[in-house]
């Protein structure tokens, strides 16, 4: 978490976390703190392409 942020505004990220196994983030959100948009984590992986790139 300390290495990623908001592709949009570079901007720190929020995790919510939906279900995990051990140690691993299965689902979730990272949110950003400043712009507010939501990057789903599915499978482990977070989604980070800009909203204008979906």
């Amino acid at each position: 978490m300390d290495i990623i942020c908001c592709p949009v505004c570079k901007t720190d990220l929020e995790l919510s976390v939906d279900k995990e196994e051990g140690d691993e983030i299965l689902e979730g959100t990272l949110t950003c703190t400043k712009c507010g948009y939501p990057y789903k984590i599915e499978d482990g992986i977070p989604n980070l392409l800009p909203p204008e790139s979906k």
